[in-house]
């Protein structure tokens, strides 16, 4: 696929990695922070935008899916990306020379029981590829940084210690996001994305999600965040399987706005792994 993909954070950060994994072949656009991934993509700067919304260790990235809903962008594709964290040094530095390793405030607690066995103090980076970058730059082979071996083939960085992270399942989930909406199906299994607040009445919640159980849906998700900063105002996000042309989740989504003042269907797209 061709084309341009933005991201947040430098060359050699997880989510680029997560752009060659999902589309190969797109030219990548870094950005700083992800409303500036979002800008991008809604301006029309880039075709596509990659954006981090949870990781299996630490949990969901934080504001991601307060920011989804008004971004004006779908939700066309998801991946999901096995973190390998590894400790970076200069040329021709070695393991026992490094006093503090440089990461993303997420990264450093992921490999918490290797820093602490060897005694390497973790020091706060806004981003681990840029980490990379300046362990680069300074030459210093008593400094390291947290970050994915494509890092370290972009900065010129030795592996000096691979796959340090304390779990070994730990896997971070995109979303791939687009200007137009594809509610398309491509393939078997489809995940179907969507915001949602109830009405003002006792039972909402229960009475609204009773018609994915009554009708078979898997629902993989649901989280709840505050809108406008107001403790009485809720919205919630949810995942499920299937596609809104399915009969079950048809019906469910059915059920669904009968007891809410709105639903707003974020994306349509392929699963990228089976889900359970």
């Amino acid at each position: 696929m061709t084309g341009r993909i933005a991201f947040q954070g430098e060359l050699g950060a997880y989510s680029h990695q997560a752009c060659q994994q999902a589309r190969p072949g797109m030219d990548v656009v870094p950005c700083t922070t992800f409303e500036d991934v979002v800008e991008q993509t809604r301006s029309g700067g880039v075709d596509l935008g990659m954006l981090a919304v949870e990781n299996s260790t630490y949990g969901r990235v934080a504001d991601v899916h307060s920011l989804l809903p008004r971004s004006g962008l779908h939700i066309v594709g998801e991946a999901f990306v096995r973190v390998h964290v590894n400790l970076l040094g200069v040329r021709g530095a070695n393991l026992a020379e490094v006093k503090e390793a440089h990461g993303h405030v997420v990264i450093l607690p992921q490999c918490a029981g290797f820093l602490r066995s060897h005694g390497i103090r973790g020091k706060v980076s806004s981003d681990n590829a840029r980490a990379a970058r300046e362990v680069a730059e300074a030459g210093d082979p008593s400094r390291a940084a947290l970050a994915s071996e494509l890092a370290a083939a972009i900065y010129g960085l030795d592996v000096l210690a691979r796959h340090i992270e304390d779990h070994q399942n730990n896997t971070t989930r995109f979303l791939v996001m687009s200007r137009t909406p594809d509610h398309s199906r491509r393939a078997e299994h489809m995940v179907t994305t969507f915001t949602f607040r109830v009405r003002n009445i006792p039972a909402a919640l229960y009475k609204a999600l009773g018609g994915f159980a009554t009708n078979g849906v898997n629902m993989t998700k649901l989280e709840s965040y505050m809108v406008g900063g107001s403790f009485t105002a809720t919205e919630f996000y949810a995942d499920i399987e299937g596609h809104p042309d399915d009969e079950n989740v048809a019906r469910a989504l059915e059920e669904l706005r009968y007891f809410t003042t709105n639903v707003d269907i974020l994306g349509v797209y392929p699963t990228d792994r089976p889900r359970g």
